[in-house]
């Protein structure tokens, strides 16, 4: 089996406020971007997010894009660009070298297939990966959050999810005197997929207690992220111009 999905990016005033987006249908895809940023980041942030997110499965994955610029950098000019320690045949140093090297790391022994496409011509994929892409840039411009979207879960996980929903349903009408709990397979696959949405609280609430007294005596606190997780709190950060710290504390 083959999943095919788009990856497009967005920036209004190219740099400017910039977004990329991922999309394979209306129930898996994803979106972000940063207050101050490029077309080509944008795009190559949106391979990146799309490799992350679909990292662990077996089935081929193609990405449909519309810059030449994404497919040759993967695909052809990244071998040369690493032998010369990131420099262009020219000397001078990559762009976007670290995107580039996400994208490197990310990709490694998997089955990906890059496929151009035409923007703006109609292509379902590409339309609504860019319309995502655009919905999140104009979302920095106006300093607001942008939607991220539900992220991706594999057609294993949706079993997964509706075996457990028609394992409460049973449960709830033998015994409807009591609630039943969700399964565990339940609450993993829902939490897979609500994973973008859970991270982030309403703008608002980030700011509830900060007014309140603080501890005298400070407590070191040591959080594991993902790399997905690490990217949406960046882009949390930047989007309020304060460090990952600072964020961190706030959504805490």
């Amino acid at each position: 089996m083959t999943i095919t999905a788009a990856a497009d990016g967005s920036a209004l005033g190219n740099p400017g406020p910039n977004g990329w987006a991922w999309y394979i249908d209306d129930d898996r895809w994803a979106a972000g971007g940063s207050p101050h940023g490029t077309n080509n980041q944008g795009e190559l942030q949106a391979v990146l997010e799309l490799l992350r997110a679909t990292a662990g499965v077996d089935e081929k994955l193609v990405i449909e894009c519309d810059s030449r610029y994404v497919i040759d950098s993967v695909t052809k000019w990244m071998p040369g660009w690493k032998r010369r320690g990131w420099r262009k045949s020219d000397g001078g140093p990559v762009l976007n070298r670290e995107l580039l090297e996400g994208i490197d790391e990310a990709i490694r022994g998997r089955d990906v297939e890059f496929t151009w496409v035409k923007g703006h011509a109609g292509h379902p994929l590409n339309e609504a990966a860019d319309e995502r892409a655009n919905a999140a840039a104009k979302a920095y411009q106006q300093k607001q959050e942008p939607r991220r979207g539900p992220g991706f879960v594999s057609a294993a996980d949706a079993g997964a999810t509706l075996a457990g929903a028609m394992a409460v349903t049973a449960s709830a009408a033998s015994a409807p005197s009591s609630a039943s709990a969700p399964t565990a397979a339940e609450d993993s696959a829902a939490e897979r997929r609500h994973d973008a949405a859970l991270l982030w609280a309403e703008p608002a609430d980030l700011l509830d207690g900060l007014d309140g007294s603080t501890a005298s005596t400070a407590i070191e606190l040591t959080v594991s992220l993902s790399a997905a997780e690490h990217a949406r709190l960046r882009d949390r950060a930047d989007a309020q111009g304060i460090s990952l710290e600072d964020a961190l504390r706030r959504l805490i």
